[in-house]
């Protein structure tokens, strides 16, 4: 079993004294007090930013502060090719911090949440802002847990105009939808630059939204036969995209 990951706030070779590197806080307490790591177990050291550090650890003090020795320095994992961001519609419940687990285990890089026409749930005022920390701590997490260095970027709520303005920019663009005559698992693709993929609420994407998506260069695209719900839609299609450009290979 690979070693299991703790966020370090910051990663520099300038921040190791003498080759080593203090976690404490509550990552050293998750380290100290419920992984009850002890002297001699492997670990690994990130920002999540891409920038890591194998370690061994050399002593648990109290409940909190692990003293970790690090080995060959600190690296820098460089992104990945094409990126591919999602742009998720806010489901009901906790179904937001599924959908951001289980594309954050797969390997998206980015997640925006879309306050679409149709979304039942809406963020506003201190709700809003306590559901995208929800989010951003779910990727955080399942990051750590599926061993990621990198962790997805979760980006502040968005507008449909925003979500246009984003998916012109891109090098690829689709909104996931049943009424897509080509699949997903069929269109060519860009082995580099930035793929965005729209993925709607449960009520589906509004005709007004398609039209303005189209018109920035995201025609509709299925996945196959039945139609997934928006929890796990994300999920499926970015698989897809991983496995076809060559990032699963």
């Amino acid at each position: 079993m690979t070693a299991p990951v703790f966020v370090a706030g910051s990663l520099r070779p300038q921040d190791l004294s003498a080759g080593e590197y203090v976690l404490d806080g509550p990552e050293g307490r998750h380290a100290v007090s419920v992984k009850r790591l002890r002297a001699g177990e492997d670990v690994v050291l990130t920002d999540g930013n891409g920038r890591w550090a194998e370690g061994v650890v050399k002593a648990a003090e109290g409940k909190d502060r692990l003293v970790v020795t690090v080995v060959d320095g600190v690296r820098e994992e460089p992104a990945e090719q094409p990126r591919i961001t999602v742009v998720q519609a806010l489901p009901k419940g906790d179904r937001g911090e599924l959908a951001v687990e289980t594309m954050t285990e797969v390997g998206v890089d980015a997640i925006v949440p879309w306050a679409a026409s149709r979304c039942i749930t809406q963020w506003k005022g201190e709700r809003g802002l306590k559901a995208l920390g929800k989010w951003r701590a779910t990727a955080r997490e399942a990051g750590k847990q599926s061993r990621r260095v990198r962790f997805p970027e979760v980006a502040d709520a968005a507008t449909s105009k925003q979500v246009a303005s984003l998916l012109a920019e891109a090098d690829f663009a689709a909104v996931l939808h049943e009424s897509g005559e080509e699949p997903l698992s069929a269109v060519e693709l860009p082995a580099t630059g930035h793929i965005v993929l729209v993925v709607g609420p449960e009520g589906g994407v509004s005709p007004e939204e398609l039209a303005l998506f189209a018109e920035a260069g995201a025609g509709p695209y299925r996945l196959g036969r039945s139609v997934l719900r928006t929890s796990t839609a994300g999920t499926a299609a970015t698989a897809v995209l991983l496995a076809r450009t060559g990032r699963w290979s």
